[in-house]
């Protein structure tokens, strides 16, 4: 592991990461605000934003919390460093999945070389698609990693089989850990396979909560991403508490419901590696 931001270092190596993500596309500033203090009442290891320089600097401003900034555009991940970003992020990319944009491997990488020629000093994250195969995803990562990318991050892997999961998580729905398990298992499917292959640290992003959260050390994560579940929640207080409960969960990886959680997870991975050759 080689991170240029000590602190932030120190904390993956713990596997104890919690990353606060208020939105790629969120330019909401009393949003952000209300989020990036729920992230510092919670204790929280740093905070994902929008990448535009002005919102980076009144963040800056009010909180000694590391920022990360997210983009698909290097000039804009750059202007954001001298506003005074502390890392960046490729990715987080819902809102183009939401207009029919897919990012292959290529797109990807050639993204992250042109990202590491800009910002040679600071910390690259990068998000692997969900919708390459797992094999592109692990052999896109390990081709990252050969380019000196510092942090990789997993999304949930969205398809067909959506539905499938919906109707079984309706006849379940009186159990929250195996709807947690349902929500989280594409994520962390990605992180157990991808971290097996690379020494760079992973990130567990997309339908985690206070739940998942508990076991995705188990599956090779050096942290989680946290987003939705905060973002729905009214006041700052309900944001903190909900953080709190996440990062509790992270202290207790031994409990019964994490090892039950793991055995469910276990199985839905030998069950994408089936249904993978088709997506």
């Amino acid at each position: 592991m080689n991170l240029f931001h000590s602190e932030l270092s120190s904390l993956f190596k713990s596997k104890k990461i919690v990353k606060v993500i208020s939105g790629l596309n969120n330019n909401n500033i009393q949003q952000i605000i209300k989020i990036v203090k729920c992230a510092e009442l919670s204790g929280a290891s740093y905070i994902d934003i929008i990448a535009n320089p002005k919102i980076v600097s009144i963040i800056k401003s009010i909180t000694s919390l590391p920022i990360c900034v997210s983009s698909i555009d290097p000039l804009q991940l750059y202007n954001c460093v001298l506003a005074g970003a502390d890392l960046v992020e490729i990715g987080n990319f819902d809102i183009f999945y939401q207009k029919s944009m897919n990012f292959s491997s290529i797109k990807v990488l050639k993204l992250a070389i042109y990202t590491r020629r800009l910002l040679q000093n600071k910390d690259i994250c990068v998000t692997i698609p969900h919708n390459l195969s797992l094999f592109d995803q692990i052999k896109l990562a390990k081709n990252l990693e050969k380019l000196d990318i510092n942090i990789l991050q997993t999304e949930g892997f969205l398809s067909k089989n959506n539905i499938i999961d919906e109707v079984n998580a309706l006849s379940y729905s009186s159990d929250p850990i195996f709807c947690s398990t349902i929500k989280a298992s594409k994520a962390l499917a990605s992180t157990y396979l991808i971290s097996r292959y690379i020494n760079l640290p992973v990130i567990a992003a997309s339908g985690i909560d206070y739940v998942s959260s508990s076991v995705a050390a188990v599956f090779g994560a050096s942290g989680v991403g946290i987003s939705s579940v905060i973002k729905h929640k009214k006041t700052v207080y309900d944001m903190t508490y909900y953080l709190n409960q996440v990062l509790y969960s992270i202290q207790l990886q031994n409990c019964s419901s994490s090892r039950y959680i793991v055995s469910l997870l276990q199985k839905e991975i030998s069950y994408f590696k089936l249904i993978n050759q088709y997506f």
